[in-house]
């Protein structure tokens, strides 16, 4: 296992163009602070300034900065004064001759200078260490904590900021966010030389800017893996939900050589659950992400590689190989496949959901979004558990939680136990047969239009959070004709394909397709994606390591 890197050092820069005195500055401060803090020295004030832009993008820290006054181009106040918009908090010294006191005294003014130094600072021990000394104390006792390496700066109301938060969020990878109007923002932004137009900015942890940054770019840069190791496998798992992962486990520590593809995060829908209390072995409930991030390291653990944020596009039968291919016109193959790739939330046509999702209206982001519904007024779409457990979430902050249900009631969708904790939360309301009929809003949900179904009536609400869990989308449209599947979109498989006794059409072995074999020999489909799946994560844990077993069949007949 790799070695966590040690945290950097806090700095100290010395800034003076006479490269004498820089030097020797440097050697007195590295005598007595070496040890414990970086010793950073520049030789201009331009250069320093791209210096600090640096280290702030790398998340790096910097204690106590001293300039020498008489540096030409940039003098050390200007660079001061510029240097206090990159790292506030840093304590300012600026280095002096006796001609220029006046000068340093009113830099105290115009910098908030901490001190000043007269050269030349002779004994370091009796002038510059005490000094020193007292400022790193100062700095010490401040807020000064690291941060995250990862930072995210957008705008709050922002579909794409919202988009690469979720991202982040799900794939376990820690970040902070700051808002583009907030002055630690409007930093970050200057010290990647972006003026904010292109939001939102991740800066990655060897300080990289990313403006705007897609799935694959933003996955490669902060350490998830994205390209497979080989060209062939004994089996590709495409989709990384509980089907998925259930799969790769098992076929990874059944000496299989596995790779699991997945387009966004693992985990899939039970991913983003809050909670999940009927899951057997976890009696006190487990949320989806800790569910996710133990079955990640299962796999990996057994030697599965798991790829993210790669989209596939297309499968094809070259003889016994079976060839996935992905959006950028790469591919690999094997000698099996699992089609794993679960399911979607429908979205709302409602008018105007379209253009405030990600402003207000969300589609299974309650956890991402839930510390900023605090004290607010939410409404939950859907009558199911997603959305019972999300609304069970919610409740825990939110001034109230309307759960919007378009049936009678929630009992015949909904796990009793999720039923009976909604009805004891006393900030929960449920309301049945409706309907958003509109979503209302400039720049981010504003109001959402409600209608009962069965009187016909509407209602006009104010509402700036609503988080959509409604019906189930296959992620099949990829397939095309590959495989065959249902009007719906979901996968054949098994004894669906042979309802009427005869194989399906194609068919060329001489035995029945398995269980989980669609119409393809040697791919077969697990979980959520398959016709009259159960939809459950125990289940579908269970058919991704029954996949495995049939693959197993598969190969040793192949």
């Amino acid at each position: 296992m790799a070695q966590a890197a040690e945290p950097a050092r806090t700095v100290i820069m010395t800034v003076d163009d006479d490269p004498g005195v820089s030097r020797a500055v440097a050697r007195d401060l590295r005598r007595r602070y070496g040890a414990s803090y970086r010793i950073v020295r520049a030789e201009s004030g331009d250069s320093a300034l791209e210096a600090l832009r640096e280290l702030k993008l790398r998340g790096e820290l910097v204690a106590v900065l001293l300039a020498d006054y008489r540096m030409p181009q940039m003098n050390g106040i200007e660079f001061l004064e510029q240097a206090l918009d990159v790292y506030p908090g840093a304590r300012r010294v600026l280095l002096t001759a006796y001609a220029d006191t006046d000068a340093a005294i009113d830099a105290i003014n115009v910098v908030d200078l901490d001190h000043y130094l007269l050269k030349p600072w002779d004994p370091p021990e009796e002038k510059l260490y005490p000094v020193l000394d007292e400022l790193l104390d100062a700095w010490r006792r401040s807020d000064h904590r690291p941060v995250p390496s990862t930072k995210v700066v957008g705008h709050r109301w922002s579909a794409r900021s919202s988009e690469v938060r979720e991202f982040l969020a799900r794939n376990q990878v820690p970040y902070r966010w700051y808002s583009a109007d907030e002055p630690e923002g409007r930093r970050l932004l200057a010290a990647a030389r972006q003026d904010g137009q292109r939001l939102p900015l991740v800066i990655t942890p060897d300080g990289t800017p990313l403006a705007e940054p897609e799935p694959p770019e933003l996955a490669a840069h902060v350490g998830l893996a994205t390209t497979p190791a080989a060209d062939f496998y004994d089996l590709v798992v495409i989709g990384g939900g509980p089907a998925g992962l259930g799969a790769a486990v098992y076929g990874a520590s059944e000496g299989l050589r596995t790779v699991l593809v997945e387009r966004s995060a693992t985990g899939g829908q039970a991913g983003q659950s809050s909670r999940i209390e009927n899951y057997l072995g976890f009696p006190d409930g487990v949320s989806g992400a800790q569910l996710t991030d133990r079955a990640r390291r299962q796999a990996a653990k057994f030697g599965a590689e798991v790829l993210t944020a790669r989209e596939v596009t297309g499968l094809e039968v070259n003889g016994a190989a079976r060839t996935v291919r992905f959006s950028d016109g790469s591919a690999v193959a094997a000698h099996s496949v699992i089609l794993a790739t679960g399911v979607s939330y429908r979205r709302l046509g409602a008018p105007g959901a379209a253009d405030l999702t990600g402003c207000g209206v969300f589609y299974g982001s309650a956890l991402t979004e839930a510390a900023s519904c605090q004290g607010h007024d939410v409404y939950v779409v859907g009558g199911a558990n997603s959305a019972g457990q999300a609304a069970m979430y919610l409740s825990r902050g939110a001034k109230s939680v309307t759960l919007l249900v378009r049936g009678p009631s929630v009992t015949a969708s909904m796990s009793y136990y999720l039923v009976q904790q909604i009805e004891e939360a006393p900030n929960i309301q449920v309301r049945c047969h409706t309907v958003v009929d509109a979503a209302h809003g400039s720049g981010r949900l504003e109001q959402l239009t409600l209608r009962d179904t069965v009187s016909g009536e509407s209602e006009r609400v104010d509402a700036q959070w609503t988080f959509v869990f409604i019906g189930a989308a296959p992620l099949t449209d990829w397939l095309g004709d590959t495989v065959l599947r249902d009007e719906r979109g979901f996968i054949l498989a098994g004894p669906d394909l042979t309802a009427d006794g005869r194989p399906p059409a194609g068919w060329e072995l001489d035995r029945p397709p398995y269980h989980l074999e669609t119409s393809v020999p040697g791919v077969f489909v697990a979980g959520d994606a398959r016709a009259e799946s159960a939809k459950r994560v125990a289940s579908a844990v269970g058919e991704g390591a029954m996949a495995v077993m049939l693959v197993h069949r598969y190969l040793e007949q192949s």
